[in-house]
């Protein structure tokens, strides 16, 4: 007798569930727990990095975010709006911007700002303006889309509205515009903040101090010092405080967007 459809899928789910816990009971009898234990759960080596993981590493990593991120933010929005600009060349430097530090690694732009640019000019960057800068250079690129097409999704009866009441372009812009449009771009752009909270693990090449560093130098050099993986784990779970919430604010955010619509 033929099964149905549904008896079929339920076949085909049971099977797939007995090959995962198989794999999975393979994977846990091959297991050298007390290897994994010592590498990566050692109790001495995890309370030896704090109190200075929070205190220092932590606290740097979101400070380095937010600078690069509010530099960001500002130079993408104004690339956004020449993007959109009606002048050919402010159309042309915004597209060859995007264009080349969407398409150039941060990792280059870390050493270009840190190393390149102090030789070549004879100045001396603070570093957390040379962090600033190099975050900021390159998620201005990704955040300009980003806020175009924001832009470019307000309905074009908002504008024609504000213009009809009396207002320049430019004040319609502020005004009505753009509010609405950060309203729409939320969701990625706080992805972008998850990325660039990531992208600040690229700062180790600029030699820092002590009390510079961050979560992935920290990291490195507790791994250096104390064989053992159990430092990395933790920046990893540091890392995790900061991402786990922004990636739950996205999904409720984009919840609230699906809603309104």
């Amino acid at each position: 007798m033929p099964i149905s459809r549904k008896q079929r899928a339920r076949v085909v789910r049971a099977l797939q569930y007995t090959v995962l816990a198989a794999a999975l009971l393979a994977l846990a009898l091959s297991a050298d727990w007390g290897e994994i234990r010592r590498a990566f759960f050692d109790v001495g080596v995890a309370k030896a990095q704090f109190p200075d993981i929070i205190g220092t590493a932590l606290v740097n990593t979101v400070i380095y975010t937010l600078l690069g991120f509010g530099f960001g933010l500002v130079l993408g929005l104004l690339l956004a709006l020449m993007r959109l600009s009606t002048v050919p060349p402010y159309r042309w430097l915004a597209v060859a911007y995007i264009e080349f530090f969407r398409g150039v690694p941060a990792l280059l732009v870390f050493i270009a700002l840190g190393f390149g640019v102090p030789l070549a000019f004879q100045v001396a960057l603070n570093q957390y303006v040379t962090v600033m800068l190099a975050l900021g250079l390159v998620g201005a690129a990704y955040m300009a889309e980003t806020i175009r097409a924001g832009i470019q999704a307000v309905p074009k009866g908002q504008l024609e509205a504000a213009r009809s009441l009396g207002m320049s372009q430019s004040r319609a812009m502020v005004s009505i515009i753009i509010p609405q449009a950060l309203r729409i771009v939320l969701p990625p752009l706080t992805n972008e903040l998850i990325l660039l909270t990531k992208d600040s693990s690229l700062v180790y090449l600029l030699g820092l101090s002590l009390d510079q560093y961050e979560l992935a130098k920290f990291g490195r050099d507790a791994l250096n010092q104390n064989r053992s993986l159990t430092p990395i784990l933790i920046a990893g779970l540091c890392y995790l405080v900061i991402t786990l919430p922004l990636g739950h604010l996205v999904r409720r955010l984009e919840a609230r967007t699906a809603r309104a619509r």
